[in-house]
């Protein structure tokens, strides 16, 4: 058992050093640049799904290893680790990080909250609406840790409203003071703290069970209840603790599903597109406005359907009380209105910043849709001497600068009509930037192009796509099926990124040696790499709502099973009718490479 024990202990040690010794035998017995183009990528995908090294530091040894293996030369290779990719994503993390800064945010996804009212089926809408959009042009992490808190703050109130109710009628009936209201002001004061703790937590993704921070602040409320058991302590009944679980579950699924909308919603996304540009770079037919018409009826769908299945699923799906109009509103429904309402009315009226961030939001949105639409001329016609050369990124880069430029306070006057100067402060600083920059994902993706650069020079890819033709005699949508349930099983267990990685450099050359359209493979890959809804650690939307403690891994393997058979279903369907037409699908593009020339390089 100590020897179990001491392996257990030291096993990511123990997988670093014997993982390339295992496999060293490959390059040493196949002396061909394939094979030591092979072991490299093996080592690197065992790192990446297994997370034995820091996916930033396994990315970077196919900058050590291809030079020493005679593949690509060193600067070769260090030059694939900074694409267009990643001035993409500065330019859209300066946007993410103003939002952030100035709480434009939480005013957005409250505002929401209280357009769709507060019977918890609509609640929850609410939220997954509010989620879904943020997660368009934020992180799928950073939503989920900024909405959680004013989730919880009305999951608490639920909870302690129903143990309230008969005081709160009785207050209204005989006129006196309203406890229960001064209660709502306790425990609001006691979700400020709660949220700070839960988003310290949620950050380092903690799977403990219940805050220390929150257990503090329900000591005041459990000395005003009968001694129960902890669950019942907890909770004053089981519909108040699913209405709790379904809160929590449609935050992370939700900041995962509205991440696909968007070429820069997800990592994932931003990964296919610049790989699939640099692999065909005579096609024109990806960018962010093409993406958005064929992608946004998948989000919609899917939201819909997956809030059906977690009504059904924890409070079955009763339409009568559902749509019944006039109905009062009960204990629990009016203590989450208040708590919404208190919430809004901290933010105070909306800043300067707010506004000036809302505008940048726009029109960095209306510019990334107006450059080539497709269906009409874009304004980047303007310049037709230099067809492709302003893109997506070069959107974001000029607004992004505009974040360090616009002052983020103006001038104010006072009675006598004075001007009073302010220190010049930019809407974000470099220090602000830095601190919201994903730079593992950036080391990840430069890792992935460096290791697709180094398969097409060793002809690995080549020698692959020969060896999967046979695979042309089954139905295209089998196949396409079968890649996207097996990205959708490895996501559970490997972070997207890594898992989008290591697939698109092999889809890609089998998709190029059946003579499909490499886009009918390739995106609904993409898409489902996305779909990790399962277990708490599968992506990091899901840890930050596990943390808060609603939820069991059985609560979440049932839910997020669901969400996966509605994310392929959908995606499918989507690839086989409107994405047909929109790309082309049916027809082998003139930007792919010949089949038969493809085959004629393997080995």
């Amino acid at each position: 058992m100590k020897i179990l024990r001491k392996l257990l202990v030291y096993r990511r040690f123990l997988l670093i050093l014997f993982t390339p010794i295992l496999l060293l035998p490959l390059p040493l017995i196949i002396r061909t640049k394939e094979a030591e183009c092979a072991y490299t990528l093996f080592v690197v995908a065992i790192f990446w799904l297994t997370e034995a090294l820091p996916l930033a530091v396994s990315a970077l040894l196919p900058a050590l290893m291809f030079p020493l293996f005679g593949i690509m030369a060193s600067k070769q290779v260090a030059s694939a680790y900074f694409k267009d990719f990643h001035l993409l994503l500065t330019g859209v993390i300066c946007l993410a990080t103003s939002i952030e800064k100035w709480n434009l945010h939480k005013r957005i996804a409250l505002k929401m909250v209280m357009l769709v009212g507060v019977n918890p089926a609509w609640l929850t809408l609410g939220f997954m609406i509010s989620s879904a959009f943020l997660s368009m042009w934020l992180s799928n992490t950073s939503c989920a840790a900024m909405v959680m808190p004013v989730v919880e703050a009305v999951a608490q109130q639920i909870i302690s409203a129903k143990a309230e109710a008969d005081a709160l009628e009785m207050t209204y009936a005989n006129g006196v003071t309203n406890h229960a209201l001064e209660l709502d002001e306790n425990i609001n004061d006691c979700e400020e703290v709660d949220g700070k703790e839960k988003t310290k937590q949620a950050n380092g993704y903690s799977n403990g069970s219940v805050p220390t921070a929150h257990a503090v602040c329900h000591v005041e409320k459990e000395m005003q209840k009968p001694e129960t058991s902890e669950k019942e302590g907890k909770y004053q009944n089981q519909r108040d603790h699913n209405i709790c679980k379904i809160m929590c579950l449609c935050i992370a699924y939700s900041s995962t599903i509205g991440g696909l909308t968007t070429i820069t919603g997800t990592s994932t996304n931003l990964i296919f597109a610049e790989q699939f540009n640099t692999w065909y770079p005579d096609c024109h037919c990806i960018n962010f406005g093409s993406w958005f018409i064929l992608c946004i009826p998948i989000t919609v769908i899917i939201l819909l359907l997956s809030w059906i299945w977690l009504q059904w699923l924890f409070l079955g799906f009763n339409f009568k009380e559902l749509f019944q109009c006039g109905r009062p509103k009960t204990a629990s429904e009016r203590a989450s209105a208040q708590v919404i309402k208190e919430e809004y009315k901290k933010l105070g009226p909306i800043s300067y910043p707010e506004i000036v961030t809302l505008v940048l939001f726009f029109l960095m949105a209306l510019l990334w849709f107006t450059r080539d639409p497709g269906f009409v001329s874009g304004w980047a016609s303007l310049f037709p001497e230099y067809r492709g050369f302003a893109t997506d990124s070069t959107v974001a880069l000029i607004i992004g600068l505009l974040f360090f430029v616009i002052p983020a306070k103006t001038l104010s006057r006072t009675s006598n009509g004075e001007n009073i100067v302010f220190d010049y402060t930019p809407l974000i600083t470099w220090k602000e930037f830095q601190a919201c920059m994903p730079w593992e994902i950036a080391m990840l993706v430069g890792g992935g192009f460096a290791l697709a650069d180094g398969c097409e020079v060793s002809g690995l890819s080549h020698w692959i796509g020969s060896k999967l033709t046979p695979l042309g005699s089954l139905p295209v949508w089998l196949i396409i099926l079968i890649s996207s349930l097996i990205v959708t099983s490895v996501t559970e267990v490997a972070s997207n990124p890594a898992t989008i990685t290591i697939f698109l450099p092999i889809l890609a050359p089998l998709a190029e040696a059946i003579h499909v359209n490499p886009l009918y493979i390739l995106i609904p890959t993409t898409l489902c790499t996305s779909f990790a809804f399962l277990l708490p650690v599968a992506n990091p939307p899901n840890a930050i709502v596990f943390s808060y403690g609603h939820l069991r891994v059985i609560d979440m393997v049932k839910a997020g099973l669901g969400v996966n058979i509605i994310g392929v279903a959908v995606v499918m369907f989507a690839v086989m009718t409107w994405a047909v037409p929109l790309y082309d699908l049916h027809t082998y593009p003139s930007w792919a490479p010949i089949p038969s020339l493809v085959n004629k390089t393997g080995l």
